[in-house]
């Protein structure tokens, strides 16, 4: 059951949360509340995946939660769709290039469109996670999205995937606002100069005239010759680099021209492509022009960010095949993975390998004050943040919401192992009954 935490007294934003979750009352759990601080509490101590901030409520300092959750994004990732009173309030919105915003509307929008962003959840739960808290993701991950011309569509989608490669330590917070751009250029291509064949004098003389240019896109969508015209969003998430593909349905353009073009910064737009050449590792295009690849190098054992009450502690690096802890001694020291691989070996056998997406190594002996109950080896370099107990528990103290998530994180680990060793049984009960 995934959370949804809606921060509003606009009663026609909270009966559109109603109204959604209901629909997949299976799948979704909507909680309500008004006050700033009861709204930062219930965000820390429960750790809601979607977050909807209604910055159009008097009442409700939506500026303040925004701070609380990018002061530690490692705990507070992500999922804000913001709500605003006007398209004025969403153009300021915009313009803070907030990372952690999934789409940006207005209450008239939000409450057209709310169902259909909960259904666009819904088909993509694997990306729905608090880190810590999910399967290490093996092998390859693909897949398509599937929108129409709506700018809504585009951001949702790019920053929905964007978000999930920042959590799954895929790509640093430079890479990630990098993607996020390029997308951003890409995808407002796609559909402008793709899908509804705007030219570049065509939107340099609307942009003159001061006009908006959503609706400028909305009116154009709306001819039925184009109507059913669709971007496909194409990702291929691999072991070292992702790969991705915006194809429209347009009848594409001449690409080698505008790479070879020279910018000029006085001009109102038509910068994209190049902008995008330089934040990517590659972009190729297809022969008709109605298609654009790029890929993306992934971090390699890597976290991307740092909890905000470990940040004061100095890092440790250990080379390859030092001894990080040994098995039996009495030591309840408990240590972050920054970087590198680390083997785990139990009576002298290999039993797993952990990485940053493991989070912590040595946690089973600091909460239980117990001995090791297996020794640890840096894979080649590694790079931890060393916690001793005492040090610890006064980070609790005055942070007891990372008490919680610790708890949670160990017993989804706990309720994995279970599952697996279930599974484990019944093939072994199989293989025995077959022979």
């Amino acid at each position: 059951m995934k959370k949804i935490l809606t921060a509003s007294t606009n009663q026609k934003v909270i009966d559109t949360v109603q109204y959604a979750c209901k629909l997949y009352s299976s799948y979704f759990a909507a909680e309500f509340l008004s006050d700033t601080n009861e709204v930062i509490h219930y965000i820390d101590y429960e750790l809601p995946e979607i977050k909807v901030l209604d910055f159009s409520s008097a009442d409700v300092n939506c500026d303040t939660i925004i701070d609380a959750i990018n002061k530690d994004t490692w705990l507070h990732y992500g999922g804000v769709i913001a709500v605003c009173r006007d398209q004025d309030q969403v153009c300021e919105l915009e313009e803070r290039k907030d990372l952690n915003m999934l789409t940006i509307q207005t209450v008239r929008s939000f409450s057209e469109h709310f169902t259909r962003v909960l259904r666009i959840l819904w088909q993509n739960q694997q990306f729905l996670f608090n880190r810590g808290m999910r399967d290490v993701v093996g092998g390859q991950e693909s897949g398509t999205f599937i929108c129409g011309n709506d700018p809504l569509d585009m951001r949702f989608y790019s920053n929905f995937l964007v978000s999930y490669l920042y959590n799954t330590n895929r790509i640093s917070g430079d890479d990630r606002f990098n993607l996020q751009m390029t997308f951003s250029e890409l995808l407002t291509n796609a559909v402008e100069h793709g899908n509804l064949g705007i030219s570049y004098q065509e939107k340099s003389d609307f942009l003159l005239t001061g006009g908006d240019m959503i609706d400028f896109i909305q009116k154009k969508a709306r001819n039925p010759e184009i109507a059913n015209r669709k971007v496909h969003i194409t990702y291929s998430i691999e072991k070292t680099i992702s790969r991705f593909t915006i194809k429209d349905d347009g009848d594409g353009f001449d690409w080698r021209k505008m790479l070879e073009a020279k910018t000029d910064d006085n001009e109102m737009h038509g910068r994209g492509i190049s902008m995008s050449r330089q934040l990517v590792q590659t972009l190729t295009y297809n022969e008709k022009g109605n298609e654009v690849s790029f890929t993306i190098q992934n971090l390699k054992n890597q976290t991307s960010s740092i909890p905000e009450i470990m940040q004061p502690f100095q890092s440790i690096t250990y080379k390859d095949k030092q001894v990080v802890c040994r098995e039996g001694e009495m030591s309840n020291d408990l240590f972050f993975i920054i970087s590198g691989r680390f083997a785990v070996y139990v009576n002298n056998k290999l039993t797993t390998v952990l990485t940053p997406n493991d989070l912590f190594i040595g946690e089973m002996a600091f909460l239980l004050n117990d001995r090791r109950t297996a020794t640890i080896l840096a894979v080649g370099e590694c790079k931890v943040i060393k916690l001793q107990k005492a040090d610890f528990l006064v980070l609790i103290r005055k942070n007891p919401h990372y008490g919680i998530f610790l708890s949670k994180m160990l017993a989804q680990r706990l309720v994995r192992q279970t599952k697996a060793t279930i599974e484990a049984k019944n093939e072994l009960k199989k293989i025995r009954e077959e022979n």
